[in-house]
């Protein structure tokens, strides 16, 4: 993943380390389906073109925790498949609940590479994606995957859905360093006028340890930082609302679980602690803000969400547009799910390449690795991967920024694709 991204991945995986604080796959086909080509497996013309998804859909965090992509990624297919596939061969695809754990994440692994022997992962959501290794020495191509670790700046083969500068030799990032941008701030100083920021989190170690990255991206552009934390067992949220109030935090940023933000924002409207944004992340960026923040709407209204992909109700944009009327029959909307879409269009872009020659692992992991910008058709700002001996000082970073507004929604503020800033990149521990 380029630094400049790399942060917005870094609160995605705080994310699901907090939410964890709180609380089979498909038959064999035989060999003989199957040519092969530099060692991997290619489906004949008169096979569909088969694709694995591992997902944690039963894990400690909850059944919807981790489902958005793997639901975009099939609604895209279907959708493919309805116009006729790739080259007239339709997708099939395989899924895997690895349970989220290691060993369920082998086990998928093995199972998808070896047994029903894919051509491609994609749309990866695990909370522990142990089997990273073997697909990387298998050399099967990773198709947009989430980064909820540092595996997709570790290993060679696999493709995350924001991209990658670092050298992916087996080790994280640079020397275990990974990088990552002030951007978000940025953002907010120069078009909001934002001064103080509140970073808000729990007395546990992954908490604490979040916080301490956006505390260093938030000093790093100047900001006043109020630091508050609370008793994860018996938290008093009103107490920290109180004390937003009397320093007049213009941002809070939080490293809490989705319960707990709701119980902060309850409190903030209870105690008329007014700020410019209460800032979320691309996890948060859902369509059931409604339900979630149901007893707070002063709070519910300053909602921004921030991330590297468009906004998945920004329908004035043909890609987004397309997302929208193809899951109409999803019970909820997530910018997850609209990152999952864009993971499978990649695979697709990458197998209309290859269809002349082949569908192979070979050949889609050489287009994926072609050091070319990829943006899924406006869905995602350019994505690419190339391997940088050294991570840069600064970068040129551009961001997708919404604020929730109850009767509209989540609201685009700006073109992502104009919202860039050149800003320093940050080096922490994964």
């Amino acid at each position: 993943m380029s630094p400049g991204r790399r942060c917005r991945a870094a609160e995605t995986a705080a994310a699901v380390l907090l939410l964890l604080l709180s609380a089979a796959c498909g038959s064999r086909l035989p060999e003989s389906d199957f040519a092969h080509d530099r060692g991997t497996p290619r489906a004949t013309t008169r096979e569909p073109i088969r694709v694995g998804i591992i997902t944690s859909a039963t894990s400690p965090v909850g059944g919807s925790a981790f489902t958005g992509p793997r639901d975009g990624a099939r609604a895209w297919f279907d959708h493919l498949n309805s116009r006729g596939g790739i080259a007239g061969r339709r997708v099939e695809v395989r899924l895997c609940d690895d349970g989220g754990s290691g060993v369920g994440n082998n086990t998928c692994v093995h199972k998808l590479l070896d047994e029903d022997r894919v051509v491609a992962l994609v749309a990866t959501t695990a909370l522990d994606y142990a089997g990273a290794s073997r697909v990387s020495h298998a050399r099967v191509p990773d198709v947009g995957g989430q980064p909820l670790g540092a595996a997709y700046d570790t290993w060679p083969h696999l493709y995350g859905i924001y991209g990658s500068l670092a050298p992916r030799d087996g080790t994280p990032g640079w020397d275990g360093k990974l990088y990552g941008g002030t951007e978000v701030y940025r953002y907010f100083k120069r078009e909001h006028g934002a001064r103080t920021a509140a970073v808000v989190s729990y007395n546990q170690s992954a908490s604490a340890a979040y916080a301490r990255l956006v505390e260093q991206g938030l000093k790093a552009e100047g900001y006043k930082v109020v630091d508050e934390q609370v008793d994860f067992a018996l938290p008093n949220f009103r107490a920290v609302a109180a004390d937003l109030k009397a320093e007049g935090a213009d941002l809070v940023f939080d490293a809490l679980d989705t319960h707990g933000n709701a119980r902060l924002c309850e409190a903030m409207d209870e105690v008329g602690a007014r700020v410019t944004a209460k800032v979320t992340n691309v996890q948060n960026w859902t369509s059931t803000v409604p339900d979630d923040y149901k007893d707070s709407p002063a709070c519910r209204n300053v909602l921004w969400a921030t991330g590297s992909s468009r906004n998945f109700q920004d329908t004035s944009q043909p890609a987004a547009r397309e997302f929208q009327e193809a899951t109409e029959g999803l019970r909820t909307h997530s910018q997850w799910q609209l990152e999952g879409w864009a993971a499978a269009k990649w695979f697709t872009r990458a197998a209309q390449a290859c269809a002349d020659r082949g569908v192979t692992r070979a050949c889609v992991d050489d287009f994926m690795n072609r050091g070319q910008d990829y943006d899924a058709d406006g869905l995602l700002l350019p994505v690419r991967f190339e391997r940088l001996t050294a991570p840069p000082g600064t970068r040129r970073t551009c961001l997708s920024v919404a604020r929730w507004e109850d009767g509209r929604g989540w609201v685009s503020q700006g073109e992502m694709t104009r919202t860039c800033f050149d800003v320093p990149q940050l080096a922490y521990t994964p």
